[in-house]
């Protein structure tokens, strides 16, 4: 009990009513207020006994996440991409040259089925943007390259990609962004072990 007691008082205590920390033209050096403080103090309003602090942080990550996602859709589109495609040319990219892999290399870098990814170099060498060649080693295995076709797709869309992201993430120092990543690096390690 005396837990749920305190986190009470915590998320109160970092969620102030609209009225008085509101951001205006009047008061430089305070934070603007976002929809994610309005949520946060509907639901404080409503429900005072749970602990939304939670709320500050993962919906904030969530509304950014669809941004970015939006970033990566309009960055891959002005290169005739799709999503995944651009995640199996960019693993082929990330190999360094000559930009090629095995198919269980691109599975583990893509984290696909096996079918899933047959079908994806099937589609991405049809339109000329990888090639399957024998691999050297595996009489019985192949190996998936980058065409010159391709590389130039994937780094064009890279470019647009970052341009997007350094936009995301412009309000941020550079001490900002260290400390953000930090943290973010630490939840992700903790979530996924």
């Amino acid at each position: 009990m005396a837990g749920s007691a305190a986190r009470t008082s915590t998320s109160a205590s970092t969620s102030a009513p609209a009225s008085s920390s509101r951001a205006t033209d009047a008061e430089p050096g305070a934070q603007a207020r976002d929809e994610v403080d309005s949520l946060v103090d509907a639901w404080q309003r409503e429900r005072p006994e749970l602990d939304v602090s939670p709320m500050h942080v993962l919906s904030r990550v969530t509304r950014l996440a669809r941004h970015l996602d939006r970033a990566r859709r309009d960055a891959f589109a002005a290169h005739e991409l799709e999503s995944w495609e651009f995640d199996v040319l960019a693993a082929l990219r990330r190999a360094g040259a000559p930009y090629r892999l095995s198919p269980g290399q691109l599975l583990r870098e893509t984290m696909v089925t096996s079918g899933t990814m047959t079908n994806r170099v099937d589609r991405l060498s049809a339109r000329g943007l990888v090639t399957r060649t024998d691999h050297p080693e595996d009489r019985r295995g192949v190996l998936v390259g980058l065409t010159p076709t391709g590389r130039a797709a994937v780094d064009a869309a890279m470019d647009d990609l970052l341009a997007a992201e350094h936009a995301i993430l412009d309000d941020l120092d550079r001490a900002e962004l260290d400390a953000l990543a930090g943290t973010l690096r630490r939840l992700t390690v903790a979530y996924e072990g």
